[in-house]
């Protein structure tokens, strides 16, 4: 049995809001069809990560009950994003999610009924496969997302043993965003097909994407930030440090100043990441300032500006920080901040254009949303539509004051028009969901945590 048929791709489309495959994604199909190994480079933002799950979907057997498909990535966000993506799409299939910083038990738990598909990290599904948790044995189907990262990032052995834990594997499809200079030996690719969607220099800076430049009379850029932040007005950007302890220090001198913002990088909580990303996805913040954990795997619609506070380390930053805005062809604008005795780097083949900000500008005003943070999630057997019923019922809530809600694990938050989050508490006090108690109160940001 086949779920791969005309209608059922229209309908897995239609719940993604995607009318139609691109044509990256439909040479990408087209090459699946018909050869083993495929190496696919396409920018970032293009829609691989779409094309790659329905060149699993291809060859997947509902009625087989065992593991079928493994998707290796670089990161625990990356993973994320590609299990939102699937799960959208409503196949009906079973999939799993492994990564580092979730609860290895909850995985087992997870694992007992062989799922379709599971996407991880090298180190956590390495160790899954040696404690026999993942049954390899009926595994066909190997993608390995934005393998450039993977290596990069010292990945080599705990990949070359998950592949070498593959006796019945058929089909290798290798993603990445940046042109390879060879690929992993461990992959045993004998003559892959190479689908080549990237374009570089000015052709992938087309006019969805601005590069501009920003120049600061201060070596510390932080007042030139400032002002440039108040001049986007609200409008959703991603600031970029390469440091952690300079995203936290960026992050609270941005509170003092009056702007709420959002920070990530990777020496916090799994739990604390969820949140902080949630609320800049949400629109309780509109800031985000992160490190480049943050360049690869993050797929939120609408940026509007990637600042590079501090200039990117190599090109292949640059390019992913980019990524993240001007995506399926959405307009934005890259800007390099550029101190007294900075300059471009000389990798930065595009035109860039001067940027001038006005200084004093008003501090924005609060965005309209605030984020509730609920104590009952899907291992509780709540979902999104327990939600809505629960706040447009106990809350008297409009379907317009209720914004973007996100299930986790044991928690899930909730977007509500922020003039209507104190009746809302008030109102939902002592209440029950699905019969379970359950906690409801204001995410708070980390920023507001800080010393």
């Amino acid at each position: 049995m086949n779920i791969y048929k005309p209608e059922t791709i229209k309908t897995w489309l239609q719940h993604l809001d995607i009318e139609k495959l691109n044509p990256m994604q439909e040479a990408l199909l087209a090459a699946v069809a018909e050869h083993p190994e495929v190496v696919l480079l396409s920018n970032t933002g293009s829609g691989k990560t779409l094309a790659f799950l329905l060149s699993i979907l291809r060859d997947i057997d509902p009625e087989q009950k065992e593991t079928q498909s493994l998707v290796i990535v670089p990161s625990r966000e990356l993973a994320l994003q590609i299990d939102s993506v699937f799960r959208k799409m409503g196949t009906g299939l079973k999939l799993t999610t492994c990564y580092g910083g979730h609860k290895r038990e909850i995985e087992e738990m997870n694992l007992i009924e062989a799922p379709a598909l599971i996407i991880g990290t090298a180190g956590r599904l390495s160790d899954h496969i040696r404690r026999k948790n993942i049954k390899t044995e009926s595994i066909r189907f190997l993608v390995m997302d934005e393998f450039d990262k993977l290596m990069e990032l010292g990945f080599e052995e705990e990949m070359a043993f998950i592949v070498r834990s593959l006796p019945a594997l058929q089909y290798k499809l290798l993603t990445s965003a940046t042109t390879p200079e060879s690929y992993p030996d461990f992959v045993k690719l004998q003559s892959p097909v190479v689908v080549n969607f990237r374009v570089d220099g000015d052709e992938a800076s087309n006019a969805a994407l601005e590069i501009m430049c920003l120049q600061s009379d201060e070596k510390d850029k932080i007042e030139t930030l400032f002002s440039l932040l108040c001049y986007a007005d609200n409008k959703p950007c991603i600031v970029f440090c390469n440091h952690r302890e300079s995203v936290e220090r960026v992050s609270k001198w941005l509170r003092e100043k009056g702007l709420r913002t959002a920070f990530y990088h990777g020496g916090m909580e799994q739990r604390e990441r969820e949140s902080e990303m949630c609320m800049f996805r949400n629109g309780t913040s509109t800031i985000l300032v992160t490190t480049d954990l943050a360049s690869r795997g993050l797929d939120i619609p609408g940026i509007r500006y990637i600042v590079h506070y501090h200039l990117p380390m190599d090109e292949s930053v640059f390019t992913h920080r980019n990524g993240r805005t001007a995506r399926m062809h959405d307009f934005g604008t890259a800007v390099l901040l550029l101190g007294p005795d900075e300059v471009a780097p000389a990798f930065i083949q595009e035109e860039m254009k001067a940027m001038a900000v006005p200084e004093n500008l008003p501090v924005p005003p609060r965005t309209q949303w605030t984020t509730l943070h609920f104590s009952l999630g899907k291992k509780e057997k709540v979902n999104k539509i327990d939600i809505v019923g629960f706040l447009s019922q106990r809350a008297g809530l409009k379907k317009d004051d209720i914004g973007m809600i996100e299930v986790k694990d044991h928690y899930s938050f909730a977007a509500v028009r922020r003039n209507r989050a104190s009746d809302t508490l008030r109102l939902v006090k002592d209440d029950k969901l699905k019969n379970k108690k359950v906690k409801i109160g204001i995410a708070t940001m980390m920023t507001d945590s800080l010393p």
